[in-house]
């Protein structure tokens, strides 16, 4: 049977599309032709009438209407001599494994234009930088180291309680250190939580309307977005809703604060906060992941999301102190419900808040409306990309790499690709120099950042040599020349600018090593934050992914009249670059290790600018 039949859709107003479907006589007699169309939240088939036969050809064409969504999966479904087809991507499909495609509405939500393709600097906030000078204040199950280069504790205090060490990394020295932070080309400042928590990272929320007392206090915070919002930068604050501290004025376990806690009283106010059951006459709490320091909390409870996000709530405190935008914690395990609220409750601060969530795996595919239509998050942290990126450079794996793009590219909203945050490491993953620099991780891990010695000792004592590192440092920078000019915010994690090591987490959260820098590498960083800054067109630029081969990695971006085209050599060895006749003559070009447009040097690379004729 002949293969010429082809679709198109074209987007009319109110979310109405015009459905054309062509057909060749050759196919066969084509009835009962319809498109078939889901999203997470509803499934719609809509029969294609037959207009006329012109040419040697069947003409079908409709009107239909969807509610609106950012993605919809899709495919046309037909009989032709009595058996059921199926079409997608303008092949035919004789059976029902895997015919759906997906497209987008391009009516859907709207990502602020200064959250999409910028830089970005997350900050682990007791360990960047140090700027009240006063003794910090003694606390029940806290360490205070007594210098900034001393080794971070990696294990449980003599009552088992872990993280309890802190170096009095602060707001104040964060502000102090804006205009290092910009030169990176940054200009948005994402912070780990800053709230009175009971752990040096503040992932266990003691009291969400306090700074924690070694962090500073709100004044420093309106002070730090002020400051920085002067220099052309936003904040956005790392926010954990899902859980709190068992030491908590809510669950109160320790009997910390004066309020009466969930855990002195189950019938407590606010033992509505927190997920329980009870077993025989007795209540038993839920614990995150079964950590007891973590209780979790009722995303169905409205005295909780109340609390968050009703008017007056901590979301209205935050922004009240200047704050751009959160980043959601454990996003997955938020209720759609909770985190709609959540945006509800931002976007009455700000117009243009911006909402990041954690999420480790495809969003789109999880049957939850985290990015649906606006009612939730606006992107996420983009783990399936950096997985693959990093796989690619370190191992050679280009199918894995190839899949997730195309996974991206068509699954994910646009405004939400254009804001991923594509980083360098995080505080949950070895650091990036560790990847690259060292033979430490397995190749079949689900993660290319998981160490193969997870024994905190070995990772305490680690150190890469200094050939090792100077070998890494080339991968790694290849592998940043590629995710610079790819779609999404680059969010550098603190001190991966500089070199700074850590294998295995907790030795990734070492303090920044403000008079040990690698300047080469910082440099290069620079070099690279103004790059983005020059080529504004990559903050919406379509990408178009040319080549990946076991050597190489070439894409190109490209909006309205300009393109670039770019190539990275992954491997020690020189190699011949064959550039498409287009780009032999560039307006521009960027290079990395004295690339040429005709060859690239080892680990070298170069983007090719050029400006499409009419």
């Amino acid at each position: 049977m002949n293969k010429n039949i082809s679709f198109k859709m074209e987007e009319l107003e109110n979310h109405n599309f015009k459905v054309m479907v062509k057909a060749n006589f050759s196919c066969g007699w084509i009835y009962d032709l319809r498109l078939n169309v889901e999203n997470s939240m509803s499934s719609m088939s809509f029969p294609i009438e037959h207009k006329e036969n012109e040419d040697g050809y069947s003409y079908f064409e409709s009107i239909v209407h969807l509610p609106q969504a950012a993605n919809y999966r899709y495919y046309f479904s037909y009989f032709v001599d009595g058996k059921r087809h199926f079409l997608k991507n303008n092949d035919y499909h004789l059976d029902d494994i895997n015919r759906f495609e997906m497209f987008k509405m391009s009516n859907q939500f709207e990502v602020p234009d200064w959250a999409k393709g910028k830089m970005m600097y997350h900050i682990f906030v007791d360990r960047f930088k140090r700027g009240n000078d006063e003794e910090l204040k003694e606390m029940p199950r806290r360490v205070i180291h007594k210098n900034w280069k001393e080794p971070i504790i990696t294990g449980p205090d003599k009552e088992g309680n872990w993280n309890t060490d802190f170096y009095g990394g602060d707001l104040k020295g964060i502000t102090e250190k804006l205009d290092y932070i910009k030169s990176l080309g940054v200009s948005i400042l994402y912070l780990s939580p800053i709230v009175y928590s009971q752990s040096n990272h503040r992932y266990d929320t003691s009291d969400y309307e306090q700074v924690d007392p070694y962090a500073g206090n709100w004044d420093d915070l309106e002070e730090l977005c002020d400051k920085a919002h002067h220099r052309g930068m936003k904040v956005v604050l790392d926010a954990v809703f899902n859980h709190t501290g068992n030491d908590s004025k809510y669950f109160n376990e320790y009997g910390t604060f004066p309020t009466e806690g969930a855990y002195q009283n189950p019938n407590s106010y606010y033992a509505k906060y927190y997920k329980k059951r009870e077993i025989d006459g007795k209540v038993y709490f839920s614990y995150w992941w079964g950590f007891h320091n973590l209780p979790e909390c009722n995303g169905n409870s409205y005295e909780w999301i109340n609390y968050i996000t009703g008017v007056g709530g901590v979301i209205d405190k935050w922004f009240s102190h200047g704050i751009d935008g959160l980043r959601l914690d454990v996003a997955d395990e938020l209720t759609d419900y909770f985190i709609e609220q959540i945006r509800t409750a931002v976007k009455r601060n700000k117009e243009d808040g911006f909402i990041i969530g954690e999420v480790w795996k495809n969003p789109m595919r999880m049957n939850r409306s985290y990015i649906e239509s606006g009612k939730g998050m606006d992107t996420v942290m983009n783990y399936p990309l950096v997985d693959s990126l990093m796989r690619y450079y370190k191992y050679g794996d280009k199918d894995k790499l190839r899949y997730t793009i195309e996974d991206i590219q068509t699954e994910y909203p646009t405004d939400t690709i254009n804001s991923l945050m594509n980083f360098t490491s995080t505080h949950d993953i070895s650091r990036a120099i560790n990847i690259f620099a060292t033979d430490e991780f397995n190749p079949s891990s689900e993660w290319v950042w998981d160490p193969k010695n997870t024994d905190r000792s070995y990772q305490e004592k680690y150190h890469i040599s200094k050939e090792d590192y100077e070998r890494g440092k080339d991968l790694y920078k290849a592998y940043l020349f590629s995710l610079a000019f790819l779609p999404g915010n680059l969010s550098i994690f603190y001190g991966d600018e500089v070199g700074l090591e850590g294998l295995g987490n907790l030795e990734n959260r070492r303090t920044f090593p403000w008079d040990d820098m690698d300047v080469e590498l910082l440099v290069f960083f620079r070099k690279i934050g103004e790059i983005r800054r020059r080529e504004k067109f990559l903050e919406k630029a379509e990408l178009k992914v040319r080549n990946i081969q076991p050597n190489h990695f070439m894409f190109e971006r490209i909006l309205d009249d300009e393109k670039m085209l770019i190539t990275v050599n992954r491997t020690d060895k020189k190699g011949f670059l064959l550039v498409p006749p287009e780009y032999e003559y560039p307006d521009y070009a960027y290079t990395l290790n004295e690339s040429k447009i005709d060859y690239l040097n080892p680990y070298g690379g170069i983007a090719i600018k050029k400006k499409i004729k009419n």
